[in-house]
């Protein structure tokens, strides 16, 4: 349910938002339950995913969505452009809202839903928690709106300090453009006497970022995050991802394209031995800013992780419960148990997310997933490691 690794790091962020952490810790206890009692069945998930839209202003090196390989780049036209209206969604917060779970709002870019706002203050008013997972690049223009609608938490990207950020975002700016955002968001949150939202970082280790890990950390307290998380950069080839398609199309007669975005020739150009002296030495410093690295990998594992394309961790166990702890809803109305699989058990626009969420689809995915434990590309994937 919390993996004996992510213990410290999960009782840490319990204790900056305690009831969030209550109520996480029943929906996960019930759904873990499932997990082991029930044939593919789930209590309604934790957190429910919302992508509102796939267009980002981005063009991130390393996204498995708009980078230099991203699935998104061969999505047709249509599907491009294909967003639920405001009122779809409102309709599934109205289904959800009696059980009380988390929603995140993701993308592309989710800024660029023209009815983000609408939909945050929906959402608020239903009770439920909201986290917006951003870019920042549009925060300055709507950070009072971000803080008086209440948002719970900002999670936002950043790839290092100035030079290197900018570089691996594509443009020169963008980190100036995101951290004005951030500080606008900050200087509403004073004037207006408010906690929230949370601003917490996400930064992927990188062969152009992983000598600056101090320097983005840096970066977070300047910006008052409560917390920044370093993510090992997800990566496999071309063997994998075959083997992958291989088993997965037999098994559900779906290719998985999400995950060619990570597909590359070679290894990552990155000197383990400094990034091991990197993590280890931002361990042992005090920090207002709480600093997490995922997964929270031995160090072992970390050379493995970097130096084999057939890594799999010795720390975590060998399976993936997050089907029956998350969904993912996609701008078509899509609803995938896995976010990055392409695995489809039923759209919104035909019907509702209650029904869907234990239909023949989920429970049939749920239960051959819980037979074969894991896939060929899930020893590169952050949700692996969550639960």
């Amino acid at each position: 349910m919390i993996p004996r690794r992510n213990l410290i790091r999960a009782v840490k962020k319990a204790i900056g938002q305690p009831r969030y952490a209550m109520k996480a810790f029943g929906q996960r206890a019930k759904s873990f339950l499932n997990y082991h009692l029930k044939d593919g069945f789930s209590s309604y998930p934790e957190t429910i995913s919302l992508f509102l839209t796939y267009r980002c202003n981005l063009r991130c090196s390393m996204c498995g969505q708009w980078g230099i390989a991203g699935s998104s780049r061969e999505l047709p036209p249509e599907t491009l452009k294909s967003e639920l209206t405001v009122d779809q969604l409102k309709s599934i917060i109205d289904e959800v809202k009696f059980y009380g779970p988390n929603i995140t709002l993701f993308g592309g870019e989710p800024l660029l839903y023209r009815d983000w706002a609408a939909l945050v203050g929906y959402i608020k008013g239903a009770g439920l928690r909201c986290n917006i997972i951003t870019n920042a690049m549009m925060l300055e223009k709507y950070a009072e709106d971000v803080v008086s609608l209440g948002v719970d938490e900002i999670i936002f990207s950043l790839d290092g300090p100035r030079e290197i950020h900018d570089t691996i975002r594509g443009a020169e700016g963008i980190f100036d453009r995101a951290t004005t955002g951030l500080k606008a968001v900050n200087a509403w949150k004073e004037k207006k006497n408010c906690r929230t939202p949370l601003i917490n970082i996400s930064s992927t280790i990188f062969e152009t970022n992983y000598l600056y890990l101090d320097k983005i950390v840096d970066v977070a307290e300047d910006l008052l995050a409560s917390a920044i998380t370093f993510h090992h950069l997800i990566f496999l080839n071309h063997q994998t991802y075959a083997h992958h398609n291989e088993i997965f199309t037999r098994q559900f007669n779906v290719t998985c394209l999400d995950w060619r975005g990570f597909v590359r020739e070679t290894l990552p150009d990155i000197d383990v031995e400094q990034l091991l002296n990197s993590i280890n030495n931002l361990k042992k410093r005090t920090r207002r800013t709480l600093i997490h690295f995922y997964p929270n990998l031995t160090d072992a594992e970390i050379r493995q992780y970097y130096a084999d394309f057939n890594f799999k961790p010795t720390s975590y166990k060998h399976r993936c419960i997050s089907p029956w702890m998350v969904a993912y809803i996609f701008p078509d109305g899509t609803v995938r148990p896995c976010q990055s699989l392409n695995y489809v058990a039923g759209n919104v626009k035909e019907n509702s997310f209650r029904n869907i969420w234990n239909n023949q689809k989920y429970l049939r995915f749920r239960s051959v997933t819980k037979k074969n434990k894991l896939y060929p590309v899930c020893y590169r994937c952050t949700e692996l490691y969550r639960f």
